[in-house]
């Protein structure tokens, strides 16, 4: 099997250094990889395979030599850097929003539109973690019974704002019970530590966040047809993984039954719904794995065609630098690389 030259922007991030760990769990074919971050943090090291790498400054002259570059550095690094990268021949799967709703970028969950990779132009998109794992579920149901309408309210974890707002987290619950501990300027808007937040990203028109617009743009364009759906994203106390409460209405009839036996079958789905037993996805038992956890599957009699779902899954992995190298590997499988 061939071996390939490998760089991660955005190496010492959350996500950078979670593509590690999912690279020696999927055995992914690597040459050489090369660790790329700001210049604040050349000096450090990052061990993989059991040796020490150099951390090396983001920059254009010294981005060279690797086939395929996963991009975590946030959407202005991302703006700078791909597109040069990509006309040298760089095939570069962005996880930022600076692509996503480009024409003649590819957005991309495997599990929905992986023929979507044969238009790209070295540039590939992953789309915002909490679209990713929606489409996984709705897709599968979409296929079978049509859907007319979505309206989803996510419960999304404090990882997925980055290192500062997880540090939010922790020290602002050292303080709830400790006073004296003391609190840094915190980095998400308001605290968080036992307090939801109804705002991710900065406000946009009619009052909708740019996450929950993005949620829109996204599913329309990685499902290849315009789906009505309208979201409310909220950050939540939670350390990693994204919840869902998703509410659907189809087409045609369908049956919580007929759901679960859809979702059974889907790639990429885990269903976990038993009510006699309690059973029903979390954020925790969900992190560290590629899956979708989907449960309280249940009929909504207040609409036609009605169904509400709960979905879960890591925001770090499938969110981010499991669904990039998923990509990664379905274009190896189909000879894009």
């Amino acid at each position: 099997m061939k071996k390939y030259n490998i760089g991660i922007l955005g190496a010492t991030g959350i996500v950078g250094l979670e593509y590690l760990k999912i690279f020696d769990l999927v055995d992914f074919p690597i040459n050489n990889i090369y660790f790329y971050a700001s210049a604040k943090s050349v000096g450090a090291t990052i061990n993989f395979r059991g040796k020490d790498y150099g951390v090396i400054e983001a920059t254009l002259d010294n981005i060279k030599d690797i086939d395929i570059l996963f991009s975590s550095a946030g959407e202005a690094i991302s703006k700078e850097l791909v597109p040069t990268l990509a006309k040298r021949g760089i095939v570069s799967i962005d996880n930022t929003n600076a692509f996503r709703m480009d024409e003649g970028v590819p957005l991309v969950v495997p599990e929905v539109n992986a023929e979507a990779l044969r238009g790209h132009n070295n540039i590939i998109a992953n789309p915002n973690c909490s679209t990713a794992q929606l489409v996984v579920a709705l897709k599968p149901l979409h296929d079978a019974f049509r859907i007319k309408r979505v309206i989803v309210s996510t419960y999304q974890s404090v990882s997925g704002a980055g290192k500062d707002a997880v540090e939010d987290l922790t020290n602002q619950s050292k303080h709830y019970f400790d006073p004296a501990h003391n609190v840094p300027n915190r980095y998400l808007p308001y605290d968080i530590a036992f307090n939801l937040i109804p705002q991710i990203d900065s406000f946009a028109d009619g009052d909708y966040t740019k996450e929950e617009l993005k949620m829109v743009n996204e599913t329309t364009k990685i499902m290849g047809e315009k789906i009505p759906l309208t979201a409310t994203c909220v950050r939540v106390p939670v350390y990693r993984c994204h919840s869902e409460s998703v509410n659907i209405e189809f087409g045609k009839p369908v049956s919580a039954q007929q759901a679960k036996e859809v979702l059974f079958k889907a790639p990429g789905v885990k269903v976990v719904d038993d009510a006699a037993q309690k059973l029903y996805p979390m954020p925790r038992g969900s992190e560290n794995s590629g899956d979708t956890f989907v449960g309280r599957i249940r009929v909504d009699n207040t609409v036609p065609h009605g169904l509400n779902m709960w979905v879960v899954s890591d925001n770090i992995w499938k969110g981010a630098a499991y669904n990039s190298i998923q990509i990664a590997q379905e274009m190896i499988k189909m000879g894009l690389i």
